[in-house]
Formats: structure tokens, sequence, C-alpha cells
């Protein structure tokens, strides 16, 4: 009698703690989920593997972003692209500047980055590939671009890399199309891509971590 007792009463015993730990631990599988897909740690993770193609220790601000949005013409009659999306700072001010999501591109070579991109923008046209190609690819195939926003880190990218972005950003934009190219060198200095285009406007942003500098190119 007893034992028939206890294999009645025993398992609604035990099934608080079990329900506790399957809750606990669905918690936590949830939480480090967000964690591992989580801006801070997709930024942290990818100048880790790569810190040259990254060019930065932290993320833009949100100040850098909207320095840099606020230097888009609207209305565009052509395609704005943006080069190096990563965590998705600028590509969020540029919607809230009011760039229609239909003609914006982003282009983003991290392939956990681009994901994130494609998660957190549903009406945005998120590329993961690498930036000159995509050029190339829109200057063979004629498309029409207003606008492009780098944020790509051409003071620590090969020389030879920055020379091809230059080629086809001057292609690109041979039209009256600007380039809004963001550096972390904050004086005044030459720019690389110089040689290819004409430095229009430059300004400083020092509430940035580090500050930065914006500048607009246009082609001679």
């Amino acid at each position: 009698m007893r034992n028939r007792i206890a294999s009645i009463y025993m398992p609604l015993f035990f099934a608080p703690r079990k329900i506790g730990r399957n809750f606990a631990s669905s918690r936590f599988f949830r939480a480090g989920r967000g964690i591992f897909s989580s801006s801070s740690f997709l930024f942290t993770r990818a100048i880790i593997a790569n810190p040259r193609a990254v060019g930065a220790a932290c993320p833009s601000s949100s100040k850098l972003a909207r320095a840099i949005a606020e230097q888009v013409e609207l209305p565009s009659d052509g395609l704005i692209v943006e080069l190096g999306g990563g965590t998705g700072a600028v590509t969020a001010a540029l919607l809230r500047r009011g760039v229609d999501p239909a003609q914006l591109v982003v282009v983003e070579k991290d392939k956990r980055m681009a994901k994130h991109l494609k998660n957190r923008f549903k009406d945005v046209c998120v590329i993961q590939g690498n930036a000159v190609n995509f050029c190339k690819l829109c200057n063979r195939y004629g498309r029409h671009v207003s606008t492009v926003v780098s944020s790509l880190p051409l003071l620590s990218l090969p020389l030879g890399t920055v020379e091809a972005f230059g080629r086809e950003v001057q292609m690109m934009l041979n039209d009256g199309g600007v380039l809004i190219q963001y550096t972390y060198r904050i004086n005044k200095g030459v720019s690389p891509l110089s040689k290819y285009m004409e430095r229009i406007s430059s300004k400083a942003v020092w509430g940035n971590l580090p500050p930065a500098r914006v500048e607009i190119f246009r082609v001679r």
C-alpha cells in the first residue's frame, strides 16, 4: 500500500523541480541566443576575426550615423547604396532620414552581420558580398546610383583594394552622384579617394568614439 501511494505522489513531488529546470534552461537558451545575435557581439566577433577589414574599435554611434544620413539629398532619383552595413546604425539613420527602403541597397561582407541586417531591416535589400565586386556589377549593368554611403575602412585596407574601389565608384557616380565617406582620420588630410573624386565637404564629428570625419566627394 505504501509503495502504491509513493508511486502516485512521488512524480507530483519531483514535477515542479523538473518544470523549473526546463523553464530555466529554456530561458538560458533564449538569452544566449539573443546575446550571440546582438549587434555588439557580432561587431566584436568581426573585429577579432579581421580587425583590418573592420577598421574601428567600436560600432558607429547614433550621432555619427545621423551626421552621415543628413548628407543624403532627398528625394533621390536613383539607388542609395550603403557599403559596409555593419551592425545597422547607419542603415537605421538613413531610414529615419526618409530614405525609401525600396531605393536602399546595403552591402555587407560578413555573413553573420549580413544575416543580422536582413532580419532587422525586412524591407531593405541586403546583399552579403564584396563592395568592390558589387560596384563592378552595377557598372556592368548600368544601374543608376545617386548616392553611395561608405563605411569601408579605406585607411586600413590594402592600396590595391582602395584603388579598385575608387575607380569603380568614380564610374558609378559619373552622372552627378555623390559619395559620403566617413573616416577616423580626424585631421583634414589628403584622402585616398582624391585621385578619383573631388572632396566638396568635410565635417568632424567629435561625439563619436573615436572622433570621426564625414566627407562628401563628387566626380571631377
